[in-house]
């Protein structure tokens, strides 16, 4: 039909024109009509054609174009409201026309999309068109252009490229939606968001060693697995966590107070000398060698001590350093109430004999500053005639001096020092000078109000101050140690196997301990009979009990069985060693010590009994045993 609005004979104006919907359209065969009904057009009566992708056919009543939905063959009008149920011939042709589309590489342009360079020849009629007539244009060149259409290299992809259209096409938008949302919904739940803190279940279970028959044991020993410097406790559960994270903690502690013996920077005697004066056994001079840092993990295994005894020496001593008072002096009130007696000489004498005990000088180890502060204390405050009480309690007196010339002697001992001689000297000269005439030593130097003469306990560090000044070669007159030898005859009992406070008192596991370690720094050799009796009397009458605290028992107890040695020495040790490791302060600001309790805990407090706690761990090395070779374990 020439001469339709839509045509034009130009060929600048032959270009696809979009539907006007206030056109009229052609007429074409009849439906039933109905703003909102849906019936089937018979058979040829529709026509298809595609738009792009989209399948088009005329509304049968009022002419407007009509899209039809695949998924449910239906076509509704947009205009009038009609639908239309597309029937079985309705859909096979458009399905043809939609494999006729697919078949072809070049799918044929929507006319609004075609090129500029492609000529269009718009149909003779829009009846034509719309009836999709093999004679248009339009048709011919969809048919050329299909005949020249490169056919795909690959059918198999063709195909299921074709398959996949063909079902995203016909499926309803509500199920892809769903599908979608189904797998979103599903790789959510398979995220895993780790929580800030992880928490663990830790499981522990005790392994036997005992094979059976049938079975191989592939588990390795618990003690394989860690590695520790010192020895174990016998009997240690290394299964239990908490176990085996405590002995970890104790051996780091415990290698505080070592020291690396390559360390060409510490001043410390030749190491080879030191070692030489370890197999000295009796000689008064090198009773002090064994202190030596450097060799410090040597002597513990070979004594029988252990990683727990090594830990609880570094914590007490740390809980010590810290209670230094800014002059360098220590104290013995003030910790919980407790200590009746005040004096600062004899808890600073106490103090550094605990640091000393483990090695630590002014010139050398990890408490070097504490160490020099408190030795310069007491020389400060030292008087003229080598009096070293400072103005303390008239009945700390003698005990406080006593302990404070043991340290000026052992220091001076330990590093020669030239400094600390004549301190020390004049110090042991007013020993000498407050003996009684008995042979022994009270509160006060020649006290008149005690005409019966001395105490045990007194002469016991007087002793021993005597004793350390022995070791430091200076001056200690032979008729003193003799007259001190004496006075212990006064009060022993039993052939001189137990020993009282006094003559007219009864005999104490305390004193016997005591003046038992007097006898064998006067002379007593292994193998007196009062010695082996007075030794059987502590172990097997006495052994330290846990629930029958007294430290000051204990300090002088272990001594005098460490010398001894054999099976004694063995039980005493096994037992001393772990009250004491077990009754140690593990937290709080008194972590560290020992609380006060026991006999003269009242008199001393927290300072006094964590001193000679300490003290009396460090028996290892402290000093070197009289009667055996070091690690000797039978008693001969």
């Amino acid at each position: 039909m020439r001469g339709h609005p839509l045509e034009s004979d130009r060929a600048e104006d032959q270009q696809w024109i979009a539907w006007d919907s206030t056109d009229p359209l052609p007429e074409l065969p009849q439906g039933r009509p109905g703003p909102a009904s849906t019936e089937s057009v018979p058979s040829g009566e529709l026509h298809f054609w595609l738009d792009g992708d989209a399948v088009l056919c005329a509304c049968p009543d009022c002419r407007a174009p009509m899209s039809v939905r695949l998924w449910l063959m239906v076509a509704d009008c947009w205009r009038c409201g009609t639908s239309i149920a597309l029937s079985e011939e309705d859909q096979r042709r458009v399905e043809a026309l939609l494999d006729q589309q697919r078949g072809s590489d070049v799918t044929p342009e929507s006319p609004s999309r075609r090129p500029a360079d492609v000529p269009v020849t718009q149909p003779s009629t829009v009846a034509e068109s719309l009836a999709g007539s093999e004679s248009s244009p339009f048709d011919r060149q969809v048919r050329d252009t299909k005949q020249t259409a490169t056919v795909r290299p690959v059918a198999a992809v063709a195909g299921t490229s074709a398959w996949l259209d063909r079902v995203f096409r016909d499926t309803p938008a509500w199920l892809i939606s769903l599908i979608v949302h189904l797998i979103l919904l599903t790789v959510l739940a398979m995220l895993r968001v780790e929580p800030h803190e992880r928490r663990s279940i830790l499981l522990s279970a005790t392994v036997s060693p005992q094979l059976r028959e049938g079975e191989q044991n592939i588990l390795a020993p618990q003690q394989d697995e860690l590695k520790f410097d010192l020895p174990l406790p016998e009997n240690v559960d290394l299964t239990s966590d908490r176990t085996r994270k405590a002995l970890l903690q104790a051996a780091e502690d415990a290698r505080e107070l070592q020291i690396d013996p390559d360390d060409p920077t510490v001043p410390l005697p030749d190491l080879t000398t030191v070692r030489q004066q370890l197999g000295e056994m009796g000689r008064i001079e090198a009773a002090l060698a064994a202190r030596d840092p450097r060799i410090r993990v040597e002597m513990v295994r070979r004594e029988g001590g252990t990683t727990l005894t090594e830990a609880a020496v570094a914590r007490g001593l740390r809980w010590l350093a810290a209670q230094q008072m800014p002059d360098g002096s220590w104290r013995l009130r003030g910790y919980d109430g407790r200590g009746g007696v005040e004096s600062q000489a004899a808890a600073t004498g106490l103090a550094l004999m605990a640091f000393l005990g483990a090695g630590q000088t002014h010139l050398a180890g990890r408490y070097r500053a504490e160490v020099s502060r408190g030795l310069r204390w007491l020389i400060e405050n030292q008087r003229p005639d080598g009096d070293l009480r400072a103005d303390g309690d008239r009945q700390a007196g003698m005990y406080a001096h006593g302990q404070a010339t043991i340290v000026l002697c052992e220091a001076f001992a330990m590093t020669g020092d030239e400094r600390l001689r004549e301190p020390a000297q004049r110090a042991v000269d007013f020993i000498v000078k407050a003996q009684y005439q008995d042979g022994g030593w009270r509160y006060t130097p020649e006290e008149p109000a005690a005409p019966r003469g001395g105490d045990t306990s007194v002469v016991g560090w007087q002793l021993m101050a005597l004793q350390s000044a022995r070791a430091a070669r200076l001056a200690v007159p032979p008729y003193t140690l003799e007259l001190a030898d004496q006075f212990l005859d006064r009060v022993s009992f039993n052939q001189g196997s137990l020993y009282a406070y006094r003559p007219e008192s009864r005999p104490t596991p305390a004193m016997t301990a005591e003046a038992l370690l007097c006898r064998i720094y006067l002379g007593w050799r292994q193998d007196n009979p009062a010695l082996r009796d007075g030794i059987h009397y502590l172990v097997e009458q006495h052994l330290a009990d846990p629930n029958d605290w007294n430290i000051y028992y204990w300090y002088y107890a272990t001594q005098t069985l460490h010398h001894y040695g054999g099976e004694p020495w063995e039980t005493w040790n096994r037992r001393i060693r772990d009250v004491l490791v077990f009754s140690q302060e593990k937290q709080g600001k008194h972590a560290g010590s020992w609380p006060p309790r026991g006999a003269w805990a009242d008199a001393g407090g927290r300072l006094f009994v964590t001193s000679l706690a300490v003290c009396t761990l460090e028996v290892y090395y402290r000093h070197l045993p009289l009667f055996r070779p070091l690690g000797e374990p039978s008693h001969r």
